[in-house]
């Protein structure tokens, strides 16, 4: 695998200084070494380089190694061939050395390696010493096996290097995939509430504006209708505004709390009851064997509570046939039919997505919606809902 040092964090100040100062230790022990070789009293302008040339040159090689990331083969090859003039910049070219190898490039890693230990070798002979005899094996084994650790060395750093940025990334991804899961969640939460909001809501108000419309319309209505209706009015705008707590609740709660009771096909009665209390003609049948799941059970009270709705609004004085039949393994089918509106009155506006957060709701049940003019009159509104045979039950 290939490194891209420019991928690679910028180093802090201390971490940029500890690896100057080890370099330069580094060279300043085999300066100190070669100084120890020169003979007394030999001079020279080897000797005098060795003094005063020797130490610059070296200090310029460890200013130049801190555009070593931005230039990395330039670099290296310039303070290896430099070394090859001053003892005490080895250091500085062991350190330009492991840094090139952490890009894990083999081709340019292999040329400066072995420029390196070329330079190692000419060095032997810069400055006089003493005369001890190395035999060749010697002279070659040391600076392979010193630059070849530091070959590894930058390797593995490379590589280490390379498994946190990819580690990195990896976090990051995730990140990113939680936020945006968690948008998801927040915008399907949204779309739910909002579902919740107008099946409680649609059918409370609708009904109320429906007992308005009867009062604006119906002045020979008697003190005791009129007296009927207005508490019809008060207990429907009562009971919109408690259904409307119970929802806004779900958002102020933790998500540890139990949510509200939710409606099912037991709720049917009491549903259809309190239309028939605010003046809607309607005949409930339901035969079904057994009790639905909960998801579905609410799925049907919901159309059923949006049909009824519908009815109310759109069809006042309408006789309203709600059935509800069905049993496991064949399905659940809901339906609620009108005859057509009776009487003509101003009802609310509608908001028009009644049927089309049903028809999701139903969607998401795996379920069929329909919902279609009559052609005797009045409008069928009609699901078809699955209702899977438990495990264990015949």
């Amino acid at each position: 695998m290939i490194t891209d040092v420019g991928a690679f964090p910028p180093l802090r100040p201390w971490q940029q200084a500890w690896r100057l100062v080890a370099a330069a230790a580094l060279g300043a022990v085999l300066w100190l070494l070669t100084a120890a070789q020169v003979p007394p009293g030999v001079g020279g302008p080897r000797v005098q380089w060795l003094i005063t040339g020797d130490p610059l040159l070296a200090l310029a090689c460890l200013i130049a190694l801190l555009w070593r990331r931005r230039f990395p083969a330039v670099i290296a090859i310039a303070v290896i061939l430099a070394s090859t003039a001053s003892v005490l910049s080895a250091g500085a070219a062991l350190l330009a050395l492991c840094s090139l190898a952490t890009r894990r490039r083999p081709a340019e890693t292999a040329v400066a390696a072995m420029l390196s230990v070329v330079t190692v070798m000419l060095t032997t002979d810069l400055y006089p010493r003493r005369e001890v005899p190395e035999p060749l094996w010697l002279l070659l084994s040391v600076p392979l096996l010193m630059v070849g650790i530091v070959v590894a060395v930058g390797a593995a750093i490379g590589a280490r290097r390379e498994e946190m940025r990819a580690l990195r990334e990896r976090v990051e991804s995730v990140e990113r995939e939680q936020a945006a899961r968690a948008a998801e969640a927040r915008i399907l939460e949204r779309h739910r509430i909002a579902r919740e909001m107008h099946d409680v809501l649609a059918h409370r108000v609708s009904l109320v504006a429906m007992q308005a419309g009867v009062l604006g319309h119906r002045p020979d209505l008697s003190a005791e209708q009129v007296a009927e209706l207005a508490r019809g009015i008060a207990d429907g705008s009562h009971q919109a505004l408690e259904e409307l707590r119970d929802v806004l609740g779900v958002l102020r709660a933790s998500p540890d709390d139990l949510e509200p009771p939710q409606p099912s096909l037991a709720d049917l009665p009491a549903l259809v009851g309190h239309a028939r209390a605010l003046g809607l003609d309607v005949t409930l049948t339901a035969t079904t064997a057994s009790e639905p799941p909960d998801a579905i059970a609410r799925t049907a009270y919901r159309i059923v509570q949006e049909g009824l709705t519908n009815a109310g609004k759109h069809a006042p004085g309408a006789l309203v046939a709600v059935t509800v039949e069905g049993k496991a393994g064949d399905g659940l089918r809901a339906t609620v039919r009108d005859s057509g509106a009776s009487r003509l009155i101003e009802g609310p506006p509608a908001s028009g997505f009644g049927l089309l957060g049903l028809a999701e709701r139903v969607a998401l049940a795996g379920g069929e919606l329909e919902h279609h003019p009559d052609p005797g009159g009045g409008f069928v509104l009609a699901a078809r809902l699955p209702w899977p045979v438990r495990e264990g039950s015949e």
